[in-house]
Protein backbone atom coordinates (compact mmCIF):
# COMPACT_ATOMS: atom_id res chain seq x y z
CA UNK A 1 0.00 0.00 0.00
CA UNK A 2 1.53 3.28 -0.54
CA UNK A 3 0.95 6.75 1.31
CA UNK A 4 -2.45 7.47 0.24
CA UNK A 5 -3.94 3.63 1.38
CA UNK A 6 -4.22 2.54 -2.05
CA UNK A 7 -2.42 -0.31 -3.81
CA UNK A 8 1.02 -0.49 -5.15
CA UNK A 9 0.38 -1.04 -8.79
CA UNK A 10 -1.56 1.14 -11.03
CA UNK A 11 -4.86 -1.46 -11.61
CA UNK A 12 -5.89 0.91 -14.38
CA UNK A 13 -2.78 -0.32 -16.13
CA UNK A 14 -3.69 -3.96 -15.39
CA UNK A 15 -7.17 -4.37 -15.73
CA UNK A 16 -8.83 -1.83 -18.42
CA UNK A 17 -9.15 -1.62 -22.19
CA UNK A 18 -5.66 0.80 -22.07
CA UNK A 19 -4.02 -2.47 -20.16
CA UNK A 20 -5.30 -5.20 -22.50
CA UNK A 21 -4.44 -3.15 -25.66
CA UNK A 22 -1.01 -2.72 -24.07
CA UNK A 23 -0.58 -6.80 -23.02
CA UNK A 24 -1.70 -7.40 -26.75
CA UNK A 25 1.36 -5.20 -27.86
CA UNK A 26 4.01 -7.23 -25.75
CA UNK A 27 2.15 -10.53 -26.89
CA UNK A 28 2.32 -10.03 -30.56
CA UNK A 29 5.73 -8.10 -30.49
CA UNK A 30 6.96 -10.86 -28.37
CA UNK A 31 6.31 -13.61 -30.88
CA UNK A 32 6.84 -11.52 -33.82
CA UNK A 33 10.50 -11.38 -32.59
CA UNK A 34 11.07 -15.30 -31.46
CA UNK A 35 9.46 -16.20 -34.53
CA UNK A 36 11.95 -14.28 -37.23
CA UNK A 37 14.84 -14.92 -34.53
CA UNK A 38 13.77 -18.89 -34.40
CA UNK A 39 12.99 -20.07 -37.99
CA UNK A 40 11.47 -17.52 -40.25
CA UNK A 41 14.64 -14.94 -40.26
CA UNK A 42 15.65 -12.08 -42.16
CA UNK A 43 18.36 -10.79 -44.56
CA UNK A 44 18.90 -7.33 -46.59
CA UNK A 45 17.74 -4.08 -45.92
CA UNK A 46 14.53 -4.64 -45.59
CA UNK A 47 14.60 -7.43 -43.12
CA UNK A 48 16.96 -5.03 -40.88
CA UNK A 49 14.33 -2.92 -41.15
CA UNK A 50 11.53 -5.00 -40.02
CA UNK A 51 13.49 -6.83 -36.90
CA UNK A 52 14.52 -3.07 -35.32
CA UNK A 53 10.83 -2.06 -36.14
CA UNK A 54 9.76 -4.78 -33.72
CA UNK A 55 12.31 -4.49 -31.16
CA UNK A 56 12.35 -1.27 -31.22
CA UNK A 57 8.25 -0.73 -29.99
CA UNK A 58 8.70 -4.34 -27.99
CA UNK A 59 10.97 -2.23 -25.50
CA UNK A 60 9.46 0.87 -25.86
CA UNK A 61 6.40 -0.97 -24.66
CA UNK A 62 7.74 -2.61 -21.82
CA UNK A 63 9.30 0.67 -20.81
CA UNK A 64 5.49 2.14 -20.92
CA UNK A 65 3.73 -0.43 -19.39
CA UNK A 66 6.25 -1.01 -16.45
CA UNK A 67 6.58 2.89 -15.42
CA UNK A 68 2.57 3.63 -15.97
CA UNK A 69 1.94 0.02 -13.24
CA UNK A 70 4.30 0.63 -10.66
CA UNK A 71 3.33 4.87 -11.43
CA UNK A 72 7.55 5.55 -11.63
CA UNK A 73 6.54 8.02 -14.47
CA UNK A 74 5.26 10.65 -11.97
CA UNK A 75 8.84 11.05 -11.02
CA UNK A 76 9.28 11.85 -14.57
CA UNK A 77 9.41 15.52 -15.51
CA UNK A 78 7.36 14.90 -18.58
CA UNK A 79 3.45 14.64 -19.55
CA UNK A 80 2.92 11.28 -19.11
CA UNK A 81 -0.28 11.13 -21.58
CA UNK A 82 1.16 13.29 -24.07
CA UNK A 83 4.36 11.17 -24.23
CA UNK A 84 2.73 7.36 -24.35
CA UNK A 85 -0.23 8.56 -26.82
CA UNK A 86 2.67 9.94 -29.38
CA UNK A 87 4.42 6.76 -28.72
CA UNK A 88 1.87 4.54 -29.58
CA UNK A 89 1.11 6.88 -32.72
CA UNK A 90 4.38 6.13 -33.91
CA UNK A 91 4.59 2.86 -32.95
CA UNK A 92 1.52 2.32 -35.19
CA UNK A 93 2.79 3.83 -38.12
CA UNK A 94 6.01 1.66 -38.06
CA UNK A 95 4.26 -1.63 -37.38
CA UNK A 96 2.44 -0.61 -40.56
CA UNK A 97 5.62 -0.15 -42.62
CA UNK A 98 6.83 -3.29 -41.34
CA UNK A 99 3.90 -4.84 -41.96
CA UNK A 100 3.47 -4.02 -45.53
CA UNK A 101 7.89 -4.61 -45.76
CA UNK A 102 8.08 -8.04 -44.51
CA UNK A 103 5.25 -9.74 -46.46
CA UNK A 104 6.18 -8.13 -49.51
CA UNK A 105 10.08 -9.17 -49.28
CA UNK A 106 10.38 -12.49 -47.50
CA UNK A 107 6.87 -14.60 -47.93
CA UNK A 108 6.25 -16.02 -51.22
CA UNK A 109 2.79 -18.43 -52.23
CA UNK A 110 5.67 -21.41 -53.32
CA UNK A 111 7.89 -22.86 -50.35
CA UNK A 112 11.54 -21.33 -50.29
CA UNK A 113 14.80 -23.91 -50.44
CA UNK A 114 14.75 -23.78 -46.77
CA UNK A 115 11.11 -26.13 -46.66
CA UNK A 116 7.33 -25.18 -46.17
CA UNK A 117 7.98 -24.44 -42.43
CA UNK A 118 10.13 -21.17 -43.03
CA UNK A 119 7.34 -19.98 -45.52
CA UNK A 120 4.53 -20.95 -42.65
CA UNK A 121 6.97 -18.88 -39.81
CA UNK A 122 6.80 -15.81 -42.26
CA UNK A 123 3.21 -15.76 -42.68
CA UNK A 124 2.79 -16.17 -38.47
CA UNK A 125 5.15 -13.14 -38.29
CA UNK A 126 3.13 -11.12 -40.72
CA UNK A 127 -0.46 -11.94 -38.91
CA UNK A 128 1.50 -10.95 -35.75
CA UNK A 129 2.59 -8.17 -36.69
CA UNK A 130 -0.99 -6.65 -38.11
CA UNK A 131 -2.51 -7.25 -34.86
CA UNK A 132 0.44 -5.26 -33.28
CA UNK A 133 -0.58 -2.45 -35.20
CA UNK A 134 -4.44 -3.03 -34.59
CA UNK A 135 -3.21 -3.23 -30.58
CA UNK A 136 -0.94 0.02 -31.27
CA UNK A 137 -4.01 1.76 -33.08
CA UNK A 138 -6.25 0.83 -30.67
CA UNK A 139 -4.04 2.34 -27.85
CA UNK A 140 -4.49 5.74 -29.82
CA UNK A 141 -8.24 5.40 -30.20
CA UNK A 142 -8.54 4.92 -26.57
CA UNK A 143 -5.99 7.67 -25.71
CA UNK A 144 -7.32 10.18 -28.67
CA UNK A 145 -9.13 13.21 -27.50
CA UNK A 146 -12.67 13.16 -28.10
CA UNK A 147 -15.00 16.37 -30.15
CA UNK A 148 -16.17 18.77 -26.99
CA UNK A 149 -13.92 17.10 -24.62
CA UNK A 150 -11.56 20.36 -22.95
CA UNK A 151 -8.50 19.58 -24.96
CA UNK A 152 -5.35 18.79 -21.79
CA UNK A 153 -3.53 16.63 -23.85
CA UNK A 154 -2.42 18.50 -27.18
CA UNK A 155 -1.02 15.12 -28.87
CA UNK A 156 -4.29 12.98 -28.05
CA UNK A 157 -5.98 15.64 -30.55
CA UNK A 158 -6.25 14.96 -34.20
CA UNK A 159 -3.74 17.64 -34.62
CA UNK A 160 -1.14 16.49 -32.43
CA UNK A 161 -1.64 13.09 -34.20
CA UNK A 162 -0.83 14.47 -37.54
CA UNK A 163 2.63 16.06 -35.72
CA UNK A 164 3.72 12.53 -35.77
CA UNK A 165 2.53 11.09 -38.90
CA UNK A 166 4.21 14.74 -40.29
CA UNK A 167 7.44 13.39 -39.04
CA UNK A 168 7.01 9.79 -40.05
CA UNK A 169 6.89 11.03 -43.49
CA UNK A 170 9.57 13.09 -43.72
CA UNK A 171 12.00 10.88 -42.12
CA UNK A 172 10.37 8.55 -45.76
CA UNK A 173 11.83 11.55 -47.68
CA UNK A 174 14.97 12.27 -45.73
CA UNK A 175 15.77 8.45 -46.90
CA UNK A 176 14.85 8.62 -49.86
CA UNK A 177 16.58 11.83 -50.07
CA UNK A 178 19.53 9.48 -48.78
CA UNK A 179 19.16 6.86 -51.71
CA UNK A 180 20.75 8.58 -54.37
CA UNK A 181 18.01 11.14 -55.20
CA UNK A 182 21.13 13.61 -56.59
CA UNK A 183 20.02 16.84 -54.49
CA UNK A 184 22.75 18.45 -55.09
CA UNK A 185 22.86 18.90 -58.49
CA UNK A 186 21.07 22.33 -58.41
CA UNK A 187 20.21 25.06 -55.41
CA UNK A 188 16.51 24.94 -56.10
CA UNK A 189 16.86 21.15 -55.17
CA UNK A 190 19.43 22.27 -52.29
CA UNK A 191 16.58 24.39 -50.76
CA UNK A 192 13.78 21.78 -51.24
CA UNK A 193 16.21 19.82 -48.65
CA UNK A 194 16.77 23.02 -46.38
CA UNK A 195 13.04 23.24 -46.25
CA UNK A 196 12.45 19.31 -45.22
CA UNK A 197 14.51 19.42 -42.61
CA UNK A 198 13.83 22.80 -41.27
CA UNK A 199 9.97 21.89 -40.78
CA UNK A 200 10.73 18.70 -39.56
CA UNK A 201 12.83 20.31 -37.23
CA UNK A 202 9.75 22.74 -36.29
CA UNK A 203 7.17 19.48 -36.19
CA UNK A 204 9.73 18.04 -33.37
CA UNK A 205 10.27 20.97 -31.49
CA UNK A 206 6.51 21.36 -30.82
CA UNK A 207 6.02 17.56 -30.16
CA UNK A 208 9.12 17.53 -27.57
CA UNK A 209 7.50 20.72 -26.26
CA UNK A 210 4.41 18.98 -25.60
CA UNK A 211 5.61 15.68 -24.28
CA UNK A 212 8.06 17.82 -21.64
CA UNK A 213 5.42 19.75 -20.93
CA UNK A 214 6.73 23.01 -21.52
CA UNK A 215 3.76 24.31 -23.20
CA UNK A 216 3.95 28.44 -21.41
CA UNK A 217 3.45 30.98 -23.67
CA UNK A 218 6.66 31.30 -26.44
CA UNK A 219 7.40 34.48 -27.83
CA UNK A 220 4.38 36.61 -26.36
CA UNK A 221 2.05 33.76 -27.93
CA UNK A 222 0.23 30.81 -25.71
CA UNK A 223 1.14 27.53 -27.44
CA UNK A 224 -2.20 27.22 -29.10
CA UNK A 225 -1.08 30.12 -31.30
CA UNK A 226 2.34 29.20 -31.85
CA UNK A 227 1.36 26.12 -32.86
CA UNK A 228 -0.68 27.48 -35.58
CA UNK A 229 1.98 29.98 -37.04
CA UNK A 230 4.55 27.12 -37.35
CA UNK A 231 2.35 25.36 -38.72
CA UNK A 232 0.81 28.50 -41.18
CA UNK A 233 5.01 28.21 -42.34
CA UNK A 234 5.34 24.80 -42.71
CA UNK A 235 2.09 24.66 -45.00
CA UNK A 236 3.51 27.73 -46.90
CA UNK A 237 6.86 26.23 -47.42
CA UNK A 238 5.73 22.81 -48.36
CA UNK A 239 3.69 24.41 -50.65
CA UNK A 240 6.94 25.89 -52.84
CA UNK A 241 8.77 22.47 -52.61
CA UNK A 242 6.23 21.01 -53.38
CA UNK A 243 6.31 23.03 -56.96
CA UNK A 244 9.94 23.30 -56.87
CA UNK A 245 10.90 19.92 -56.55
CA UNK A 246 8.73 18.41 -59.51
CA UNK A 247 9.94 21.53 -61.78
CA UNK A 248 13.77 20.53 -61.64
CA UNK A 249 13.32 16.73 -61.25
CA UNK A 250 10.95 15.68 -64.13
CA UNK A 251 11.15 18.61 -66.40
CA UNK A 252 13.21 18.04 -69.42
CA UNK A 253 15.29 21.25 -68.90
CA UNK A 254 16.59 19.99 -65.53
CA UNK A 255 15.78 16.27 -65.55
CA UNK A 256 13.66 13.36 -67.07
CA UNK A 257 10.38 13.04 -67.09
CA UNK A 258 10.40 9.05 -67.35
CA UNK A 259 12.27 6.52 -65.98
CA UNK A 260 15.54 5.65 -67.70
CA UNK A 261 15.32 2.38 -69.43
CA UNK A 262 18.66 1.61 -67.67
CA UNK A 263 18.25 2.48 -64.42
CA UNK A 264 19.18 -0.22 -62.27
CA UNK A 265 16.28 -2.06 -59.89
CA UNK A 266 16.63 -0.61 -56.09
CA UNK A 267 19.17 2.09 -57.04
CA UNK A 268 17.54 4.62 -59.74
CA UNK A 269 17.40 8.06 -58.91
CA UNK A 270 14.83 8.61 -60.88
CA UNK A 271 13.39 6.64 -58.15
CA UNK A 272 13.98 8.71 -54.98
CA UNK A 273 13.22 11.50 -56.75
CA UNK A 274 9.33 9.97 -57.33
CA UNK A 275 9.23 9.12 -53.71
CA UNK A 276 10.33 12.67 -52.64
CA UNK A 277 7.70 14.12 -54.90
CA UNK A 278 4.88 12.29 -54.05
CA UNK A 279 5.50 12.13 -50.02
CA UNK A 280 6.13 16.27 -50.17
CA UNK A 281 2.17 15.99 -51.73
CA UNK A 282 1.24 13.69 -48.60
CA UNK A 283 3.46 15.94 -46.05
CA UNK A 284 1.69 18.70 -47.81
CA UNK A 285 -1.90 17.75 -47.52
CA UNK A 286 -1.50 16.49 -43.50
CA UNK A 287 -0.32 19.75 -42.80
CA UNK A 288 -3.30 21.49 -44.64
CA UNK A 289 -5.52 19.11 -42.68
CA UNK A 290 -3.19 20.06 -38.96
CA UNK A 291 -3.74 23.97 -40.20
CA UNK A 292 -7.70 23.52 -40.33
CA UNK A 293 -8.10 21.32 -37.27
CA UNK A 294 -5.85 23.63 -35.04
CA UNK A 295 -8.04 26.07 -35.29
CA UNK A 296 -10.99 24.15 -33.87
CA UNK A 297 -9.31 23.38 -30.90
CA UNK A 298 -8.36 25.36 -27.49
CA UNK A 299 -5.18 23.63 -25.85
CA UNK A 300 -5.17 23.79 -21.63
CA UNK A 301 -1.77 24.48 -20.92
CA UNK A 302 -1.84 23.84 -17.04
CA UNK A 303 -2.01 20.54 -16.06
CA UNK A 304 -0.62 18.51 -14.08
CA UNK A 305 2.28 16.84 -15.35
CA UNK A 306 1.13 13.02 -15.09
CA UNK A 307 -2.63 13.10 -15.36
CA UNK A 308 -3.21 9.77 -14.19
CA UNK A 309 -3.58 8.05 -10.60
Amino acid sequence: MDLHGGPYLNMRALCSPLGAARLCQLATGCAAIAMVTHSAGYSGSQGVFCMAAWCFCFAMSVLVFFLDATRLYSFLPISWDNLTVTCAAFATLIYVTASVVYPLFFVRSECPYAGCNVRDFRIAVTVCSILGTLAYGAEVALCRARPGQTVVGYMATISGLLKVVQGFVACIIFGALANGSEYSRYGATIYCVVVYAFCFALTALVVIMTVSGRTKPVCCMSFDRFVVVCTLLEVLLYLSVSVVWPVFCFDTKYGTPGRPSSCPQGKCPWDSKVVVAVFSFINFGLYVADLIYSQRIRFVSHMPTNSRV
